[in-house]
């Protein structure tokens, strides 16, 4: 089982000479796959409970809990949020879509009611923390949803039109989409594949920052993602192009090249 699991994760057989038996908890995290293809299937509320509470589990900096969930069920809504997130179609397909916030909201109010000022707020670093609260949260979350048999994708795009968003969900200033994370039961017809990743020597350094393996490592894995989308289908595109064409220019971004500018406009201060 970990010699299939890691093989798959990496899509290659030399990585899993010395692997380690797996328990249930780490065969869930290398199984993981993005899901784009759902069942109509409802996710009960007894469910979203469970997996916000797995959330909630996750560390938070300080114990701010500075993140915040809006569950969004409705098909209308959801064709709305679709619209602005580069109509993704299982956003639509999918029971339910969760849209992570950093929230800094709450803090202000709680200092509010407390007649007390809050400046740490508007710096960089309280955004920055609320993000990755939200981050640590979301990922709690799909390993949680994977272990009961759903699946999930994330939506970065999301952050395409911050604002539209913002209002759709009617969200109050110092809070911010951070992306949208889908959720239901996978359609057994149209399966989901483990991406291969990156090789370990590319992203893990001993001590020191270390590059020199990196240019072959991913010629090597360029071939391994090439030789996985053509399994799939799909144009056999090497990681170092798709990459590349994604941050080429701030029209590659699709929007998301003036994010400071809407996190302003949505009241953080971002000093």
């Amino acid at each position: 089982m970990s010699q299939t699991l890691l093989q798959a994760r990496y899509g290659s057989p030399q990585t899993t000479a010395h692997a380690a038996p797996l328990n249930a908890t780490l065969q869930t995290l290398l199984s993981h796959r993005s899901v784009r293809a759902f069942l109509p299937d409802a996710v009960s509320a007894e469910t979203l409970s469970v997996l916000i509470a797995a959330a909630q589990s996750a560390a938070t900096s300080s114990n701010l809990q500075a993140w915040s969930v809006v569950a969004v069920q409705d098909p209308p809504c959801k064709q709305r949020l679709a619209a602005l997130a580069a109509n993704q179609a299982h956003i639509k397909e999918a029971p339910l879509l969760l849209v992570f916030l950093a929230d800094l909201s709450r803090l202000e109010r709680t200092a509010d009611r407390q007649q007390q000022t809050v400046g740490g707020l508007q710096y960089l670093e309280s955004f920055l923390l609320a993000a990755i609260d939200a981050a640590l949260a979301a990922q709690n979350v799909v390993a949680a949803a994977e272990s009961l048999g759903l699946g999930t994708v994330y939506i970065g795009a999301i952050r395409n039109q911050p604002e539209a968003v913002a209002a759709e969900l009617k969200l109050p200033p110092q809070v911010f989409p951070v992306f949208g994370l889908v959720v239901g039961t996978p359609d057994p017809l149209r399966p989901a594949s483990v991406k291969p990743r990156l090789p370990q020597s590319v992203v893990l350094h001993h001590e020191q920052y270390e590059s020199a393996p990196e240019a072959a490592a991913i010629a090597s894995y360029d071939e391994v993602l090439k030789a996985f989308y053509a399994s799939q289908g799909l144009p056999p595109v090497p990681w170092s192009q798709h990459v590349l064409g994604r941050v080429k220019d701030a029209a590659a971004l699709n929007g998301r090249d003036r994010l400071a500018q809407a996190a302003r406009t949505l009241g953080f201060g971002l000093v």
